[in-house]
């Protein structure tokens, strides 16, 4: 990133260099008229008078030309901000699209799963989420099924929450409670890569289960 800032600013101090190096001189006009009345006996008082329009207007010539400059060097500044500032952005972005594409090839960190039936309430890291009924239940029976390395159906699921047979229970009601907790969890992020669905095999706890803790 520093390289690219330094390429931006090195070119645009290139550019500012050559085009204040090619405008025209301030003092261009007023030298002219200064050789004009040098080399000219000019004694009339209308040759006079001209010389002090012409002199006039050099003086105005100049000063525009002055805030000419002052223009382009602050849009040159202006330029190289924005520039540094879009570029900046630009590696933020890259380095954020970098991360995310990282968090979902290994998972949410977690260092610590707080389950609290009674409260209806689930800690995850440093957040607190509260949970239905239904999702609370949901959740721990995928925190216990990770505490046996167990992967669950959805048919699973309802057979434990439920208490009938899994055989007797549909897969997709199972996929419904999962539905609902991630709904639940609210965060996107969170919910999607906490819960991992594991292709003809089921659902589970994306997280190590030594930080798992149910009260």
């Amino acid at each position: 990133m520093t390289v690219g800032i330094l390429a931006i600013v090195a070119v645009l101090v290139v550019a500012g260099a050559v085009l204040f190096l090619t405008l025209p001189d301030a003092n261009a006009f007023n030298a002219r008229v200064e050789r004009v009345f040098v080399e000219n006996d000019l004694t009339t008082q209308a040759e006079i008078k001209l010389l002090e329009i012409l002199a006039q207007s050099g003086t105005a010539f100049s000063d525009t030309l002055a805030s000419y400059r002052m223009v382009i060097f602050v849009l040159l500044v202006f330029a190289t901000a924005m520039l540094i500032a879009a570029l900046v952005f630009l590696v933020m972005l890259v380095i954020l699209n970098r991360r995310m594409a990282q968090i979902e090839r290994t998972g949410i960190q977690v260092n610590s799963l707080l389950i609290s039936r009674e409260e209806n309430t689930v800690y995850l890291n440093n957040l607190e989420f509260k949970l239905t009924a239904a999702a609370m239940e949901t959740l721990a029976v995928l925190a216990e099924a990770r505490l046996d390395d167990d992967v669950l159906s959805g048919a699973e699921i309802e057979a434990v929450i439920s208490g009938r047979d899994s055989a007797d229970c549909d897969e997709a009601a199972g996929a419904t409670r999962i539905k609902r907790l991630r709904d639940t969890l609210g965060n996107q992020m969170v919910s999607a890569l906490l819960v991992k669905n594991i292709a003809r095999r089921g659902y589970m706890l994306s997280i190590d289960k030594d930080v798992i803790q149910m009260v």
